[in-house]
């Protein structure tokens, strides 16, 4: 008798399927802040980045901060995906789809941000054509571009029934690859020794933990709206999964931080831009201890290991809600705080001059910043609305089994 192997169970997957005035209107919504955005990128292209709050000294803004935080979020999005393909755990299997979906939204939504901030998107082309490969960045366009292709394939897999036996083997190469890509934006700071705060390797797994948390948050938030909406109904055993992980990630996230500025406090050289962020930087050091430190690490640890803890899941989303918070703030006290300390030109000699060499940096967002980083998470929204609209992306029910 010839042995047949059993064929892959199919997942069971539906599409968004939101009232029409609902699904329309949020559409209009995320539609048009998105086009707010472009129009703000178009008003910072024509006249000139004097009317941001950047300047010479602090040239990445907040569009960098969105930017950066989308491109994470994306690799971390893929996590839950790799958790079933890779890990085995097939509790995170009908997730799969829908995370690899949020995964490109989300990276497409902050490249947009970053290619209209960097100014001159039109020679975009130039920088995919000539490659300088001793420099970060160019290897960044091939990661970026690269995490695409690779997870529409791993997305081809899960959803076409003939193709699920090469599932397992794409969702690994999606998970080499996105570690890879965090690893690559991480080392966009960590290899810039002109800035004190940025001279670290700690940077590369610090980020990778980070993408972890962002992608994972933004999923738990993505679910809790569709379960309160009624699309998809979610149970306490997946809230509970889902709340015990992010915790888990927000404490790595949290360690991480405490070795960088460990690190930066014993080397002699990093002493003053470490007084800075921690103790002397005003809002910086402000936004560090309450918005990174408060509110993105020690708030959602509580929320998930002191009394309902992940059960809870109003403590989930709240603990989700903090992260994506605390995120931000990390970001944004890395980016904006890492250029405002001065340049070490001449180590162990004071400088001073008309150009402000030697002094802190002031730098205050503008408006149109706002709007194009907003526009970037707009058209991530527009892009899985669209998507899951479209094509069986979400799970049925994630209720609990009776």
């Amino acid at each position: 008798m010839e042995a047949r192997t059993k064929p892959a169970s199919k997942l069971s997957l539906r599409v968004l399927d939101l009232a029409g005035p609902t699904y329309y209107g949020l559409l209009v919504i995320f539609a048009t802040v998105a086009g707010i955005g472009l129009l703000a990128a178009w008003d910072m292209e024509h006249n000139g980045h004097w009317v941001t709050g950047m300047d010479n000294q602090i040239v990445w803004g907040i569009p960098h901060v969105f930017a950066i935080f989308l491109i994470l979020g994306a690799s971390g999005a893929l996590n839950v995906a790799s958790m079933s393909s890779v890990f085995g755990r097939s509790a995170y299997k009908p997730l799969a789809p829908f995370s690899a979906l949020l995964a490109i939204a989300m990276l497409v939504g902050g490249l947009a941000v970053l290619v209209l901030d960097l100014g001159r998107p039109d020679r975009l082309l130039v920088a995919m054509t000539s490659y300088n490969f001793k420099s970060i960045f160019a290897w960044n366009i091939f990661l970026y571009t690269g995490l695409l292709v690779v997870a529409g394939v791993y997305i081809w897999t899960m959803l076409e029934h003939r193709m699920n036996r090469f599932a397992g083997a794409a969702g690994l190469v999606a998970f080499a690859w996105r570690l890879a890509l965090t690893t690559g934006t991480g080392l966009i700071f960590g290899f810039l020794i002109a800035r004190e705060a940025y001279d670290s390797a700690v940077l590369a797994p610090l980020f990778i933990a980070l993408s972890f948390a962002i992608g994972l948050a933004v999923f738990i938030l993505v679910l809790t709206a569709l379960d309160a909406s009624g699309v998809v109904p979610l149970g306490s055993d997946m809230t509970r999964r889902l709340g015990r992980l992010l915790g888990i990630f927000a404490a790595t996230v949290l360690y991480f931080t405490t070795v960088q500025h460990l690190t930066g406090l014993y080397a002699a050289e990093h002493a003053a831009v470490e007084r800075f962020i921690l103790r002397d930087g005003g809002a910086i050091t402000a936004i560090f201890w309450v918005g990174q430190v408060l509110v993105g690490g020690l708030l959602p640890l509580a929320l998930m290991f002191l009394g309902e803890g992940a059960a809870s899941r109003s403590r989930v989303g709240l603990a989700a809600g903090f992260v994506v918070i605390g995120a931000m703030a990390l970001l944004y006290v890395a980016i904006i705080g890492g250029q405002a300390f001065p340049l070490s030109i001449f180590p162990g000699m004071e400088v001073s001059s008309s150009f402000f060499d030697g002094e802190i940096a002031t730098y205050s967002p503008s408006l149109r910043e706002g709007l194009l980083g907003l526009g970037g998470i707009s058209i991530a929204a527009t892009i899985v609305l669209i998507g899951s609209r479209v094509l069986r992306f979400l799970p049925k029910t994630l209720a609990d089994r009776p």
